[in-house]
């Protein structure tokens, strides 16, 4: 039998998490709606999210914070880049923004951080300083030649374009390649809706028809399984073996557990 290594043992207390964000924050707020209603059924959640950082000062980090008396770090990526006379696009640079995420990351001690809707890139940097976790729009488990099918920030749509009659959302590790870390879960799927008569080419009815795909997925995908799989982690239902392999329950898991 191989030896596990449970990526958190409850143990140690609860789980430590800061969440990145760089815009609304909706995934977010059901992340905190989660560990609140654990905390009443429970008497304490598994998990507890101690810090927000975002790479935008115009996203809503420092709102919703607020509303859960809860810290908020701020360090524009935008601001950051141009007083380095730079474009976000030059990825040189990132290593020495998330060293100094990581850094101002360090009073709260977290672990585990969860990327709900944080948009910037992880450099290695990052990877090494946490377990990460992201929601991606698909099921990261199909692939094609060997290769993950739908990754990118436009899953939704291309899967549409391939005539996908459901789609579902994953989530995964944060790991050196985008889209590409190892999978934790995968959600129930979502029937894809298309309007009678709707063309599909119109690139206007496309994004109409992929936005409004996205919307539902996320409301019955994301907002499902990415609380869930903090919950799991932080019960210690999620480990590892020797070779990196995910397991759940005891049992090898290496396309993820699906609903």
């Amino acid at each position: 039998m191989p030896v596990l290594t449970k990526i958190h043992d409850p143990a140690a207390g609860p789980m430590r998490v800061a969440a990145f964000m760089s815009g609304s924050g909706t995934n977010l707020e059901k992340i905190l709606e989660h560990q609140e209603r654990l905390s009443r059924e429970r008497g304490r959640s598994p998990f507890e999210v101690v810090v927000i950082f975002t790479d935008n000062s115009g996203s809503r980090a420092v709102e919703i914070a607020a509303e859960h008396d809860l810290p908020a770090v701020v360090r524009d990526i935008g601001a950051f880049y141009a007083k380095r006379g730079r474009p976000k696009s030059d990825l040189s640079l990132r290593p020495e923004f998330d060293a100094l995420t990581a850094e101002a990351l360090k009073p709260w001690g977290a672990r585990l951080a969860a990327f709900a809707g944080y948009m910037s890139v992880a450099s290695p940097v990052l990877v090494r300083a946490f377990f990460g976790v992201n929601v991606h729009p698909a099921d990261l488990s199909v692939e094609i030649e060997g290769k993950r099918r739908w990754v990118g920030g436009h899953a939704v749509r291309d899967a549409i374009k391939a005539g996908e009659k459901t789609i579902a959302s994953s989530t995964h590790v944060i790991e050196n390649t985008v889209d590409g870390g190892r999978i934790l879960m995968i959600s129930k799927p979502v029937p894809v809706g298309i309007p009678a008569g709707a063309d599909l080419k119109d690139r206007t009815v496309l994004k109409e028809v992929e936005e409004s795909n996205q919307g539902r997925l996320k409301e019955q995908g994301d907002w499902v399984i990415f609380p869930l799989s903090l919950e799991y982690l932080a019960d210690g239902r999620f480990s590892t073996n020797g070779h990196g392999t995910i397991h759940f329950d005891g049992r090898p898991a290496p396309k993820g557990l699906r609903l």
